[in-house]
């Protein structure tokens, strides 16, 4: 049985292959398409899942759309007619884009199936429980609470509920625009990024800020009810109306002037990021807490846009109460796309669970005859080795800043290894010379470490397995001289562990140049420009290494130097 998984209504637009239980192939869009979280009908990504499964569409037995459009109309159109002040962007944003978005997916599902007596049943899952069951599903939990948080989906901003084998139980939902999302969006806006694209800009800003200077006042902007859902204060801000502008006249009357891109940042947009994210990691524990309290389960799963808050899920493993959590490595809106799939599987279907998401390896890969034909074309001279780890480690050693690319692409916003830059995080200076000659992105940025799973607990807190790198620990105090390029201004490091068992090559890299330095961690960013998608093909990875200041490009077996 094949299911097709595809998120199309909201951005980072993805398709997935469900194969007998089995996550085949996942790819976002925006890898093909080169722009970046776009929300356009994955085309190619459909058609590169066909093709990398060895699939026809006329193998596709249902089509499952992390979507259901006319789950709470009846809410939406009360706001509405509460708001008619603001009808034209009520109209644009949930009617006439909700229209053409439907428009497109049918027309597609015709054009490619037509009137054929076989063709597949096309199902449409709420987008919440896409995120929240969907997630449940694939994790490595029998049972689990289960907590979403995001903008918004349909109507919907949050889930709380519990998971039991095949079965999820909801409690309890949040309705727009009681949006912890929406809340932390705002903070991003005012600190002059974009808005449900940067939030991570923000909550790497927050550790330079002081929190306690606005954690009143932000603190009184938001909060939880005793049965979990948000609440918030509605005066300070704009996003209820659908406008450009997330903050009100009053948010600004209280905080101060919100920067200006690309101007500096000034201490009280610092402060502001930090009681934001303060605020957000408190109410995210006070739902943790009572979805603990409610089930008495052991276990947690987080999903949804905020579940990418790393240094969030870093608190809820320490302060929970729960003994860990599961977050999957896409666990935005792309992951929306595997959680419909699996939700037909499992639930609709009635399908045993069988699978288990731990391998974020699921993208297409590239053959070393594809490799050398695009090194002819491009007329590179390249070196091949057998031992390519050991050569890497050695240009890692030296100090080089290394483009990797290597086998099956990652899913979701982290770069884990396979399309990523990698350097030497005991260097001083690394950091900031990635960021102004190769990023060229924002110098307060930091950079994540990739350590084996081995070594973990000798250079991090115990926070527990970390694949994904989505928990944030603390780096030892006496590994911190170690890893000046990998640990943050507040001693943390958004951590990525490697398993030899997922990642062998990634694993033997590490290890190597472990041996080398005496440390087995590497910095690791994802292979891009900022404001441009992840690297996806080796043309993707020659156009970046020579437009930036990447020092060699390794592509499966090759090495490529300036």
């Amino acid at each position: 049985m094949n299911v097709l998984g595809i998120n199309y209504f909201f951005h980072d637009s993805t398709a997935c292959i469900v194969k007998d239980g089995k996550l085949v192939v996942a790819i976002e869009e925006e890898r093909l398409s080169r722009s970046k979280h776009t929300g356009a009908f994955p085309e190619k990504a459909i058609t590169r899942c066909l093709e990398t499964a060895g699939m026809e569409a006329s193998d596709i037995d249902h089509v499952a759309v992390s979507i259901k459009p006319d789950k709470d109309w009846q809410k939406k159109v009360l706001y509405g007619m509460r708001h008619l002040s603001h009808a034209k962007p009520f109209i644009k944003h949930e009617l006439l884009n909700a229209y053409y978005k439907q428009r497109g997916l049918r027309d597609w599902y015709e054009k490619t199936w037509g009137s054929s007596a076989a063709r597949p049943t096309l199902h449409f899952v709420p987008h919440h429980l896409s995120h929240a069951a969907g997630t449940f599903l694939v994790s490595p939990f029998e049972s689990a609470a289960i907590l979403s948080l995001d903008g918004s989906g349909e109507w919907s901003t949050s889930f709380l509920g519990m998971g039991r084998g095949s079965e999820v139980t909801r409690f309890n939902e949040s309705f727009f625009p009681m949006s912890l999302g929406s809340f932390y969006e705002a903070a991003t806006e005012f600190c002059g990024f974009r808005p449900n694209y940067d939030e991570g800009k923000t909550m790497g800003l927050a550790p330079m800020g002081d929190p306690e200077r606005f954690h009143k006042e932000v603190s009184g902007l938001v909060g939880v009810g005793e049965d979990g859902r948000i609440l918030i204060d509605l005066s300070y801000f704009n996003y209820q109306f659908w406008g450009y502008r997330r903050c009100g006249r009053k948010f600004h009357e209280t905080f101060g002037k919100p920067r200006r891109a690309p101007g500096d940042f000034e201490q009280h947009h610092l402060d502001v990021a930090a009681a934001f994210q303060r605020v957000l990691e408190d109410r995210a524990l006070e739902m943790c807490r009572l979805l603990e309290k409610k089930t008495g389960a052991r276990k947690l799963v987080i999903a949804g846009g905020v579940s990418l808050n790393s240094v969030m899920n870093g608190r809820i493993v320490r302060e929970s109460g729960f003994d860990d959590i599961y977050v999957m490595p896409a666990a935005g809106d792309n992951g929306t796309a595997i959680g419909a799939a699996y939700y037909v599987y499992n639930c609709v279907l009635g399908q045993p669970r069988d699978f288990v998401h731990d391998d974020p390896f699921i993208g297409n890969r590239y053959s070393d005859s594809e490799i050398e034909a695009v090194l002819r074309e491009c007329k590179l001279n390249a070196e091949y080795h057998e031992d390519i780890e050991s050569v890497g480690a050695a240009l890692l050693q030296e100090g080089q800043i290394l483009g990797w690319h290597q086998g099956a692409m990652e899913i979701g916003p982290r770069a884990l290894g396979n399309r990523s830059i990698l350097a030497n995080p005991t260097l001083p200076g690394m950091k900031d010379k990635i960021n102004a000659e190769v990023k060229h992105r924002e110098a307060y940025r930091p950079f994540a470490p990739s350590a084996i799973a081995e070594a973990r607990t000798t250079y991090f807190e115990d926070l527990g397995d970390s694949p994904f790198m989505l928990k944030v620990p603390d780096v030892l105090p006496e590994a911190r001289d170690k890893l000046p390029a990998v640990t943050h201004v507040d001693g943390s490091a958004r951590l990525q562990t490697v398993h030899k068992e997922t990642n062998p090559r990634y694993h033997r890299l590490i290890s190597r140049f472990g041996e080398l330095s005496g440390v087995p961690v590497v910095l690791n960013t994802s292979f891009n420009i900022m404001g441009e998608p992840i690297v996806e093909s080796p043309v993707d990875a020659i156009r970046c290494f020579f437009s930036t200041g990447l020092d060699t490009l390794i592509i499966g077996n090759y090495v490529i130097r300036k």
